[in-house]
């Protein structure tokens, strides 16, 4: 055979057993069937759970987008109601300046009051008004004296239950009170206490309708 035959079927020969030796030796194992199938499933089922993850940030992403609109359009009410709160106490404030004073006076006027005796209770709705503009809300007590006709015909005066309350700059107190069974109202003395039914601050006798 010629030698340059000889020389290159030599070399194929060679070149062949190096490449099966870097397989072999250097280079990962080549995969079977089997798990060349394994890992086709494995990259779909990754790609599934991408998609899957991709789809639920964009909803999350979406949800929060929508708690931030929510939750800008509450302030902006909220900043609304403030708005329409204290106006409406501007208002109020107003029209108790506007009443007429107390004649008798006293650090917490009684600027008006309403009282309505029916069926065994005694509603009531008070306007109050404190002398000392700007300053911070105290404690008291508001008490009622009710004057009028037992269930016997006799001329009686009756305590109701004190009513405890914080006395702002000026102050509307509604509410009702039980009156003993059969009692007929004519007339009741609004006073004013300091804490614990303390010093007087003030006081109005009014008409029961």
């Amino acid at each position: 055979m010629p030698r340059w035959l000889v020389l290159l079927l030599g070399g194929i020969l060679l070149g062949g057993a190096a490449v099966l030796v870097v397989q072999e030796r250097y280079l990962p194992p080549r995969l079977t069937a089997a798990e060349s199938t394994q890992l086709r499933e494995a990259y779909a089922k990754a790609d599934a759970d991408r998609q899957r993850l991709r789809a639920e940030l964009e909803q999350t992403d979406r949800q929060l987008q929508a708690s931030l609109t929510q939750s800008r359009q509450m302030a902006e009410d909220l900043a609304v109601g403030r708005a329409a709160n204290t106006r409406l106490r501007d208002d109020l404030a107003t029209v108790v300046t506007s009443l007429p004073p107390d004649p008798r006076g006293g650090s917490v006027e009684v600027r008006a009051a309403q009282f309505v005796a029916k069926g065994g209770m005694l509603s009531y709705d008070i306007v109050l008004l404190r002398d000392a503009a700007g300053s911070k809300p105290m404690p008291g007590v508001l008490q009622f004296v009710v004057a009028g006709e037992s269930a016997q015909g006799q001329s009686e005066s009756v305590s109701l239950k004190p009513i405890s309350l914080m006395l702002a700059r000026h102050q509307v107190v509604r509410g009702s009170a039980a009156l003993p069974e059969g009692f007929k109202p004519r007339q009741t003395t609004v006073q004013v206490l300091g804490q614990d039914a303390g010093k007087p601050l003030g006081m109005r006798v009014l008409h029961v309708k």
